[in-house]
């Protein structure tokens, strides 16, 4: 028997809260220990309730989704949080990687699919819906480098150093090193080279 996960779900639409309740009932190993309709409950009920999981929509009146999943990494860090969204929302998935959020959801995901990521974020990995992973991996990529970051990245892919990047680019090579250390810092990269091939493997460079 698998243990018990405990859940908090977060979605300011009753419809949905019923109906996610009620796939979630059909695990035996899950049990749903609260509901919030708003950012702002849904911080205070994971603070005192302390789920493995809450199953946070992004779009809230008042404090939104992505506002309350900082605030719960922060406050409450031993509850993972699962952004629960619309698949027309996925433009947000930018912000929601900053917020903090342990994975991201399709609201029109198989439950098969719902009940795998909440296991996933339980145990401390990330999970990612599969319809979503295109968009996630632009998103990331997109959102976090600016023009010029990928322009000097892409040179560096072409094998220039930093001296042939400022001369081509008509900036000093400090420019360069600066932007450089951004983008390292940008795409959690060891090395020039570990950032040339996460851009490549990302899309975010051809």
């Amino acid at each position: 028997m698998a243990e018990e996960i405990t859940c908090l779900i977060v979605d300011d639409h009753e419809v949905v809260r019923e109906g996610l309740r009620l796939s979630l009932s059909r695990a035996p190993h899950i049990r749903v220990i609260g509901e919030a309709s708003d950012g702002e409950s849904a911080v205070a009920l994971t603070e005192r309730r302390r789920p493995n999981v809450v199953i946070m929509d992004v779009r809230m009146p008042g404090m939104d989704g992505l506002e309350a999943t900082k605030l719960i990494s922060a406050q409450t860090p031993g509850s993972a949080v699962l952004i629960f969204t619309a698949f027309s929302e996925r433009s947000l998935l930018g912000r929601g990687l900053d917020s903090g959020a342990k994975g991201y959801i399709l609201k029109e995901a198989p439950h098969s699919t719902l009940v795998r990521a909440i296991e996933k974020v339980n145990a401390g990995e990330g999970y990612v819906d599969p319809a979503l992973m295109p968009a996630f991996l632009s998103s990331k990529g997109d959102d976090m480098l600016t023009g010029r970051e990928r322009e000097i990245l892409q040179l560096l892919a072409d094998g220039m150093s930093n001296a042939d990047v400022a001369g081509k680019l008509f900036i000093s090579q400090e420019t360069v090193k600066s932007h450089v250390r951004h983008i390292l810092t940008k795409l959690e990269a060891d090395t020039r080279t570990h950032a040339v091939a996460i851009a490549l493997r990302e899309a975010i460079i051809d």
